[in-house]
């Protein structure tokens, strides 16, 4: 009982703290006009202060040291101090801009404090690929790349109402429920911090009016930070198999948990480097501009993503027995098909103009377009002319 109530207490104080930051946030970003500004690429047509990490950062540090109470939270100053390097590069970015060198640098550096200081890494492959316990060097290696995946993947989902915010709070709240469950109270409180802290913003995100607020980098970087750090001790507990509530195949349910912020990614990396593009330039073909493509609202298309992750979480849970190698190719296969049929709508239904910067679909009435080139299709056979390599096999694909 005594640690429901501080998991419960960190999530109150989060959200008060959160919610009650946010307006100070806007009237102040209104005064130095600190918005964003819409654009070819924006998902908005008016000018929003994008500042509302602040409020999130503020609230989840208050919510997790407030609550404490004598627990034992390995690696607590490197959490604090990972989570303020990425809050003040975001913040930085949010009001200057920064180059994707200069974030990415940030997010090395995060990683390694994270990792080699607060040791928060990956030891164990669960038996995946037939491999166990893993040495030092592979295990940095492999827990640095992850790091760098969540901090970017929950960057770049942030680009409609609620959609970075309510993925996080859904997965936040299942980690940290089964932190609780497990006997770990003291990553609980980080997991319900971080949730107190998003719902005090959500609403102000989805449902303000006059005072709507983004999360801006400032947001999404410090969160795809605690995100990472989350998903790597959930990994970690589950190695021994004999704890209670323990899961089986935890690399592919976290996965699953966590499966539209990191196939997402996966896509719209793939489709910029087929298109020759830096895969860290901004575009809109993200699985939600389709949706939006399509006549959705922020609203519909947030909710509707968030549905089909919470589909993917109870299906990982029910099929963990599948082992982690066949769980993780099913979210892969059935979560890719689920991503093509709205770029497959956009396209047979011409939603997005052919000459539009950011965003592509391939199939536009008898051609097929890749970035800037175009196929010629046979209008009586319906064929298109011969693939001449791998490459080309891969371009005529990129409408994913």
């Amino acid at each position: 009982m005594k640690d429901l109530f501080y998991i419960a207490a960190s999530c109150l104080i989060a959200l008060v703290v959160s919610a009650k930051t946010i307006p100070t946030v806007i009237n102040v970003s209104r005064q130095l006009k600190l918005f964003a500004v819409p654009n070819g690429r924006s998902s908005t047509i008016y000018n929003i202060p994008t500042l509302g990490g602040i409020a999130i950062f503020i609230g989840f540090i208050m919510g997790l040291t407030l609550t404490r109470n004598g627990y034992i939270l390995p690696g607590l100053a490197s959490i604090i101090a990972g989570a303020m390097i990425m809050f003040f590069v975001g913040l930085k970015d949010d009001i200057l801009t920064l180059s994707a060198s200069k974030k990415l640098t940030a997010q090395i550096l995060v990683a390694g404090i994270l990792i080699i200081l607060g040791h928060f890494r990956f030891t164990n492959l669960h038996g995946f690929l037939g491999i166990e316990a893993i040495s030092i060097v592979p295990s940095v290696l492999l827990t640095g790349f992850v790091f760098i995946v969540f901090i970017n993947a929950f960057n770049l989902i942030d680009g409609i109402d609620g959609l970075a915010a309510g993925l996080s709070i859904f997965s936040a709240a299942f980690f940290g429920v089964w932190f609780y469950l497990s006997g770990h109270p003291e990553f609980a409180i980080v997991s319900f911090s971080l949730v107190g802290s998003l719902t005090g913003f959500y609403f102000y995100n989805v449902y303000g009016k006059k005072n709507k607020i983004f999360m801006g980098d400032t947001g999404s970087l410090t969160l795809g930070t605690i995100m990472a750090v989350l998903v790597i001790q959930f990994n970690e507990f589950n190695i021994d198999q004999s704890a209670p509530y323990a899961i089986f195949a935890s690399p592919a349910v976290s996965f699953g948990v966590l499966i539209y912020p990191l196939m997402d990614t996966l896509r719209v990396f793939a489709i910029r480097i087929l298109q020759r593009k830096s895969p860290f330039v901004a575009d809109k073909n993200h699985t939600h501009h389709r949706l939006l493509a399509l006549g959705m609202n922020h609203h519909n298309a947030t909710y509707l993503i968030l549905a089909v992750n919470l589909v993917f979480t109870l299906s990982v849970l029910y099929f963990q027995w599948m082992g982690i190698f066949r769980l993780m190719l099913f979210n892969v296969v059935v979560c890719t098909i689920l991503m093509l049929i709205p770029s497959y709508l956009a396209g047979i239904k011409k939603k997005i103009a052919k000459d539009d910067p950011y965003q592509k679909i391939i199939f536009f009435d008898n051609q097929i377009f890749t970035g800037n080139k175009e196929k010629q299709v046979n209008a009586n056979t319906n064929k298109t002319l011969p693939l001449k390599n791998f490459k080309e096999v891969l371009q005529r694909i990129s409408f994913w």
